[in-house]
């Protein structure tokens, strides 16, 4: 469960696996996977056999071997690493736009939150667990498949209980009257965001907030144009993150000469005079090196806020 929500606990991943629960399994920095633990279960990978029977009764974080001596780490499903092992029905947000949504949109316990479309449930898993555990997230989606295995995702992530997942036509239809002026914040993933606009003024409350997810400048523009009668504070965003490497190499460092300068010897670490005496001794030290990675992601899309007009 991304959010062991139980009276008698607190919400805290302190606990054992037990079986049914869904566990991260750490393979490396870049592969990971969810699994459902099962008494009987088996996992197979490149490092062997792992039993899910030896995972039972150990907390979140535990390194376990494979039949051939090989590991890997039993991770708490948090939402952060559910969107990166989620199945892809759709392109879905990644992290730094997911945080930037959950701060702007100001969501916290207890709200009320609308959201189309659903795709692949990514950013529902996360407003879920900013409105937990008093609120709710009423997220909608035209396909009726992927609605359908969006709400088996969150029936295996223990969140059924704070999502209802509706299969509908939010660009034509409108939100549904039933949330008119309930909604705390509304969040927009559409190919023509400007459509809905008027509905999602309806359904926010006096001061809520909106924000628009779209790939293309010209879709933004639109958005803007849509938002000037009803809305205020009108703010686009473009959020790019870059990486960095954190790798630790052996630096040669050599002592200083009587001339001041720090030259290392081209190729020996030890470099003698023409008597065979006073040498040069060269010390090898690791040290840590950042550098930006290659792998940076670039453009995932716009985001654009706007609070919704309080009139007198």
């Amino acid at each position: 469960m991304i959010l062991p929500i139980n009276p008698a606990n607190k919400l805290s991943f302190k606990r054992c696996i037990k079986d049914g629960d869904l566990v991260i399994v750490y393979e490396r920095h870049d592969t990971m996977k969810a699994v459902k633990v099962s008494e009987d279960g088996v996992l197979q990978n490149r490092f062997g056999a792992f039993k899910h029977s030896e995972w039972i009764g150990k907390p979140f974080g535990s390194k376990v071997l494979s039949n051939k001596g090989s590991f890997v780490y039993l991770l708490a499903p948090t939402a952060e690493l559910w969107t990166l092992v989620l199945s892809h029905r759709t392109q879905i947000l990644y992290i730094a736009d997911i945080s930037f949504v959950v701060m702007y949109l100001e969501i916290v316990p207890g709200c009320l939150v609308l959201e189309s479309g659903t795709g692949s449930g990514s950013l529902t898993t996360s407003l879920a667990r900013a409105v937990a555990p008093t609120g709710h997230v009423y997220t909608f989606d035209f396909h009726e498949q992927r609605a359908a295995s969006a709400r088996e995702d969150f029936e295996r992530t223990g969140l059924s209980n704070l999502v209802t997942v509706g299969v509908r036509d939010i660009q034509g239809e409108g939100f549904p009257d039933e949330f008119c002026g309930r909604a705390d914040s509304v969040f927009l993933d559409l190919p023509q965001p400007w459509l809905v606009i008027p509905s999602a003024g309806k359904m926010l409350k006096p001061d809520g907030v909106l924000c628009s997810f779209s790939p293309c400048i010209e879709q933004v523009q639109r958005s803007c144009e849509a938002l000037k009668s009803h809305f205020t504070d009108v703010r686009t965003f473009e959020v790019l993150l870059r990486t960095y490497d954190v790798r630790q190499r052996i630096v040669e460092s050599c002592p200083v000469n009587e001339g001041g300068s720090n030259e290392r010897p081209p190729r020996k670490r030890r470099q003698g005079s023409a008597e065979g005496n006073n040498g040069i001794e060269c010390t090898s030290s690791p040290t840590v090196m950042i550098r930006p990675s290659g792998e940076a992601r670039g453009h995932t899309g716009y985001l654009t806020f706007a609070r919704l007009k309080c009139f007198a």
